[in-house]
Order: C-alpha cells, then sequence, then structure tokens
C-alpha cells in the first residue's frame, strides 16, 4: 500500500515548478522504504467525515481512493505551539509522509496529505521553505500575499514562495490535499497571526 501510495504521489507532481521535480524524484526514490513501512495501524484513524465524503466524490483524484485506506492516525499538524495556532488546527487532519517526523525520514523536505473540515479557516502563516499545496478533493479558497482569497478544487495548485503571507479556508465542504516543503523545512522561523482582517 505505501509503494503504491508514493508511486501515485509522484505522478501528481507533474508541474515545471522545481519544487514539484524534487516532490517527484523524492518520492520515487523513497518508494521502497515506504513499502517496508509499518505504523503499527491496521486501518485509518480519525479521518473526519466530511473529509471522507469529498475524496468519494466523483471529481475526486483517483488517489483518494488509497488515501481513504492509510493505516494511519489522522491528527492535526503540530507545526507550531502558540495557542492561538493549535486553536486553528483542530479542524485539520494530517499525516507528513515525508520529512523530519515523517514515515520516511528526510531532512531536505516535506511531503504530507493534509485536510481541513467545513467552516473552517487557517490563518495567514509564513515560513521559510518554499510550498506548494495540489487539491486532491473538495473545495478550499487560497489567500497568497495581500490578494484576495480565490476558489480551488480537485487538480489545482496554491504555490507559496519562501516567507510569502498564506491563508486558506473553507466553505460548505471539506478538502484534501497533498503539500510539499522544499529548502529550509525546519520550523524554527514558522511564523502564524491567525485569521485576516475582513
Amino acid at each position: 500500500m505505501w509503494y503504491e501510495l508514493f508511486e501515485e504521489l509522484a505522478s501528481v507532481f507533474e508541474g515545471d515548478r522545481e519544487i514539484e521535480v524534487q516532490a517527484q524524484r523524492e518520492l520515487l526514490s523513497a518508494a521502497s522504504v515506504a513499502g517496508k513501512t509499518d505504523t503499527g495501524q491496521t486501518k485509518p484513524v480519525g479521518m473526519p467525515e466530511s473529509i471522507v465524503e469529498v475524496m468519494a466524490a466523483s471529481d475526486a483524484h483517483p488517489i483518494c481512493r488509497l488515501i481513504g485506506q492509510l493505516p494511519v492516525k489522522w491528527t492535526p499538524p503540530q507545526t507550531s505551539s502558540d495557542p492561538l495556532y493549535v486553536k486553528h488546527s483542530l479542524a485539520k487532519a494530517h499525516v507528513e509522509l515525508m520529512g523530519p517526523t515523517g514515515l520516511v525520514p528526510s531532512d531536505s523536505i516535506r511531503v504530507g496529505l493534509y485536510g481541513m473540515t467545513p467552516g473552517a479557516e487557517y490563518g495567514v502563516r509564513t515560513h521559510p521553505a518554499e510550498e506548494i499545496y495540489i487539491m486532491l478533493a473538495g473545495q478550499v479558497d487560497w489567500m497568497r500575499g495581500n490578494d484576495a482569497y480565490l476558489p480551488h478544487g480537485a487538480g489545482d495548485r496554491s504555490y507559496h514562495p519562501s516567507m510569502l503571507p498564506h491563508a486558506n479556508r473553507t466553505g460548505d465542504k471539506a478538502f484534501m490535499s497533498v503539500y510539499v516543503w522544499y529548502g529550509d523545512i525546519s520550523t524554527d522561523q514558522y511564523a502564524y497571526s491567525g485569521v485576516p482582517a475582513s
């Protein structure tokens, strides 16, 4: 299952940006290591039903079928211990596949799966790593820099250069995505300022 997941995720990264080229290369390289991963789980735990529903929709990326079977414990990300960040993370489902705390350890890249339930907002943040999200299912609005929020559905990308302020929110639907951090992937300079003023 893990080998198949890493190989299929690699095919999602087909863009020309260096971050996608590196993600594809790293996922393919790590597929055999991932194939030997044993999480100790036998079925998924903690995936919110609203995210399960959008992943089963007809417009969801086919890889969602496999993601829905992952034997992992889905939890909010722990990028920061800031109380506001922790509060705003309760609506998130996350697993780091590659990275310092990933199923496959890496100190050069972070690749993970990240979803959010309906009616939630993950406020403005910045970090040194450049980042890309590729939407796999559902609907999410992304804000980049000073631009207005724009809707994104399955197959759409939101790219964030190093230190670009960005935020996202959901409306009536949940979403699921795959993300990559590349460059300085430490969280030492991660900053979260909360929901932007309307």
